[in-house]
């Protein structure tokens, strides 16, 4: 069975979806796809489709759309003779576990190929490391799991993916810097900061690409944006880690443009 979950949610078995058009089954089946080979505990499941407020009949229920489940998959699994659906979809003491081949689920390919980028990256391997995060960056289709409802369970496991992403976004960006790529950098970076106003290392990033690309007065111009939104909005000043980099970019300090570690 193939999974996406980094964008709409599909899941494909022998060239057959076996996603459910009803709120909750589609739920269970991102909670357990997110968990795939490992089991999901039946208060767990009832905790992200009825939150606190669990009816008596919960259990009953959750059978029922376990069963859909299984119908689906049934479905797809007609010409296979050597499966059934609940040797997908198993039945475990307490709970339930999807069964999935190596490989097969989205998320789980992005955080091996996060992993060996960012152990390239912390090893100075920037060409390695850009590449491997730009291959696993590349897997994202959109914010995760978009056309789910999401229950209380979900939604922390959809905002340690976007945190997930985002490190390995600002990693190979780091990479790419020191790489020597300012140039090629400030059009993505711009996006990236008009959609994070307040998001320094954004800021930073887009500021010393800027000043490497001869354009100084627009890295202080991104900084005293994001200063003045940070006021607005929080009524804070920026970082001193920032506040060190916009003085840096006004003395001209050549430090600036010697962390450009191109070749590596």
């Amino acid at each position: 069975m193939e999974i996406r979950v980094l964008g709409p949610l599909t899941a494909v078995e022998r060239g057959v979806s076996i996603v459910p058009s009803a709120a909750k089954p589609r739920q269970i089946l991102a909670l357990l796809a997110l968990q795939a080979d490992h089991v999901v505990t039946v208060p767990t499941l009832m905790e992200e489709i009825w939150g606190e407020n669990v009816p008596r009949s919960a259990a009953t229920t959750l059978q029922t759309y376990i069963l859909q489940l299984r119908r689906r998959i049934a479905v797809a699994l007609e010409d296979d003779p050597t499966r059934e659906a609940k040797d997908v979809l198993v039945t475990q003491h307490g709970g339930y576990l999807l069964q999935v081949q190596p490989g097969q689920v989205d998320v789980q390919e992005f955080e091996q190929l996060a992993a060996s980028g960012r152990a390239a990256y912390d090893a100075g391997d920037d060409r390695v490391a850009s590449e491997l995060l730009g291959r696993a960056l590349a897997m994202w289709h959109g914010p995760a799991l978009v056309d789910v409802r999401v229950g209380s369970v979900l939604e922390l496991e959809v905002l340690r993916m976007e945190e997930d992403r985002m490190a390995a976004l600002e990693r190979r960006i780091d990479a790419d810097l020191r790489l020597g790529r300012h140039t090629e950098l400030v059009p993505e970076l711009r996006v990236l900061s008009a959609r994070h106003p307040m998001h320094e290392n954004f800021c930073a990033q887009l500021m010393v690409a800027l000043h490497r690309s001869g354009n100084s007065w627009r890295a202080l111009e991104a900084y005293q944006r994001l200063r003045g939104t940070l006021i607005e909005e929080l009524g804070m000043e920026p970082s001193p880690k920032l506040q060190r980099l916009h003085q840096a970019v006004l003395s001209g300090d050549p430090q600036l443009d010697a962390a450009v570690r191109a070749g590596r």
